[in-house]
């Protein structure tokens, strides 16, 4: 989860407080304290942990809080609400010109991960925006870069434009646009190059291409575990190029975090994106309001359904609540519903964004994804009529399911229960819920992982 190390002691700190029913000024200091201590470790830049701890302190001992029915609650919004004006109060989101093409400059330093998430953005543009992207590969120092712009252009399907490493990048960017005009392609988005620290012979050019396709966006790639140099970078970045927002990468790895939260109340350039994994399609546009309330472990249900309706097929959903309705579901239908959850993305990275699953819940919890890869390792096993009719599975046949699926008898008995217990459940509740406007059974069905 993004914010690992914060989010953890934000919560425990949030914890002793969250149940009062009497806050005195020194319970806040106290609490103010901690969360001072949380956001410095995580790196967050000293001068915005000064600014914020002063907010909520003065909000915290305002008589709206003192005087409510729950103020330990009270200072938890608080908290909430500051954290999540600190990483930009509302969600940004990407400039789209008034005559197509958009133009997109991909700026920072190489290592950064930028023509990685040149291709995200793409991919995201397309997918969730319904655009037509062209790559543009003005890239032309980094051994390879092109060539890793094209092979992932392939890998999405997706138009890249070269003119290899002997033309200037600014020529590059120019021709790229009129390709993109003859093409009717929505969005340019131009690669560009990066060093391993600022110079000036990088600003120069970045300048130039700057001044000679206007962009309507400029984007910066930060690397989010580079610490307090993150907010070095985008300070740089943004006196020589005013640029108009950032995108977060490696916000998934063991990172500290806080200096990403920083970028915003920094150099006031809002964060647009946020790289969530190494996946092409892991790329997430920025809410801060949704961040902050994954950090505070509030959940993050929005962004959950839209995962959902994302990776699930409707049509798909409605014959499986047909077939759990009818009693005709299968451990063929059951495979598919396991697909589509892994499809969302980690277990636990979904767990994360339930209310009230913050990290001692995650940890009580004990979530093993090789579990799930254990179940569907037993149902691979089955043959197809096993899948359509488990009650054919005798003694002989079992022995041959574990064998096959790398598991014990034992595991195999337990998911057949398991099934038999579900579509029993099943039938008892589209009994109950029979009922008109009813709402019925949908998804795992409420079934419980073996092991």
């Amino acid at each position: 989860m993004a914010f690992e190390g914060l989010a953890a002691r934000l919560q425990d700190t949030l914890t002793k407080i969250r149940g009062k029913g009497k806050v005195s000024e020194q319970d806040i200091k106290e609490m103010m304290r901690e969360v001072r201590l949380a956001l410095l470790e995580a790196d967050v830049n000293f001068k915005v942990v000064k600014q914020f701890v002063a907010s909520v302190k003065e909000k915290a001992l305002g008589q709206e809080v003192m005087k409510s029915l729950t103020p330990g609650q009270q200072v938890i919004k608080v908290v909430n609400e500051e954290l999540t004006e600190l990483m930009g109060s509302e969600q940004s989101k990407i400039a789209v010109a008034a005559k197509a093409p958009t133009v997109v400059m991909m700026v920072g330093l190489q290592g950064a991960g930028k023509t990685t998430t040149t291709a995200k953005l793409a991919n995201h543009l397309r997918k969730n925006h319904n655009r037509k992207p062209l790559l543009a590969a003005c890239d032309i120092y980094r051994p390879a870069a092109i060539q890793q712009l094209e092979t992932l252009g392939k890998q999405l399907n997706m138009p890249v434009f070269s003119l290899g490493d002997k033309v200037s990048p600014v020529e590059i960017a120019k021709k790229a646009i009129e390709k993109a005009k003859e093409e009717h392609c929505d969005y340019v988005i131009l690669d560009t190059a990066g060093r391993l620290h600022i110079d000036e012979t990088l600003m120069a050019e970045l300048s130039e291409i700057k001044a000679s396709v206007n962009p309507d966006e400029i984007l910066l790639v930060v690397d989010s575990m580079t610490g307090q140099d993150a907010v070095n970078v985008a300070e740089s970045f943004n006196e020589q190029l005013q640029v108009t927002g950032a995108v977060l990468t490696k916000l998934d790895g063991d990172t500290r975090g806080g200096a990403a939260i920083s970028i915003k109340a920094v150099t006031n350039t809002p964060i647009k994106f946020a790289g969530m994994g190494e996946k092409i399609d892991q790329l997430e546009a920025f809410h801060p309001e949704r961040m902050a309330s994954r950090i505070l472990g509030m959940g993050d249900v929005l962004s959950l359904i839209e995962k959902a309706q994302s990776n699930v097929d409707e049509e798909k959903a409605k014959e499986l609540e047909k077939k759990l309705r009818t009693m005709d579901f299968t451990f063929d239908d059951f495979l598919e519903q396991l697909e589509q959850v892994k499809s969302m993305g980690p277990l636990e990275d979904l767990l994360g964004m339930m209310p009230g699953m913050n990290k001692k819940g995650m940890k009580d919890l004990k979530v093993d994804e090789k579990q799930l890869t254990r179940v569907e390792a037993i149902v691979k096993s089955m043959t197809p009529l096993e899948k359509q009719d488990p009650s054919v599975i005798n003694g002989s046949r079992r022995r041959r399911i574990s064998k096959g699926s790398g598991t014990t008898i034992q595991d195999v008995n337990r998911l057949l229960k398991q099934f038999e217990d579900m579509k029993k459940m099943m039938k008892q509740m589209t009994g109950m819920q029979s009922g008109k406007g009813k709402k019925r059974g949908k998804g795992l069905g409420g079934f419980k992982l073996p092991f």
